[in-house]
């Protein structure tokens, strides 16, 4: 997928209405190299880990997901990915070569969460994954 197929500032407005969420902490759109294009922290919401940490976390999604590629063939595209932690749910939208990371408080229902995330992204997920 190239640049061109989307805008980064559509995005960036989905990221926001993303974090509109009552239980969405962050919400980033990472590229395959595991570098942050757009995104923010909820206001008022204190990070867990320092900028450092939260760029190898960026740098091991990245990697994760494009590990993930070579199952596609048989298993088919992943639609989105979770890890529920103590303090944290962390959940992975891959499309094209970027990655939306969203991280939600831990008592969420991650499929609902889901699905209301792909619903806002509307085409620009769902035209990449066939939905």
């Amino acid at each position: 997928m190239s640049d061109e197929q989307f805008s980064i500032e559509d995005v960036k407005n989905k990221i926001k209405d993303i974090l509109a969420e009552p239980e969405i902490r962050y919400c980033g759109l990472i590229d395959c190299q595991g570098e942050l294009i757009a995104g923010d922290f909820k206001e008022g919401v204190i990070p867990f880990e320092n900028d450092a940490r939260r760029r190898q976390t960026f740098q091991e999604l990245a990697h994760r997901v494009a590990n993930r590629k070579g199952f596609d063939a048989n298993l088919g595209r992943v639609k989105y990915s979770s890890s529920r932690r103590e303090k944290v749910v962390m959940m992975s939208f891959p499309f094209g070569r970027y990655i939306l990371l969203v991280i939600a408080e831990p008592s969420v229902n991650i499929d609902r969460l889901a699905w209301k995330i792909i619903y806002k992204l509307e085409h620009q997920w769902s035209e990449f994954h066939g939905m």
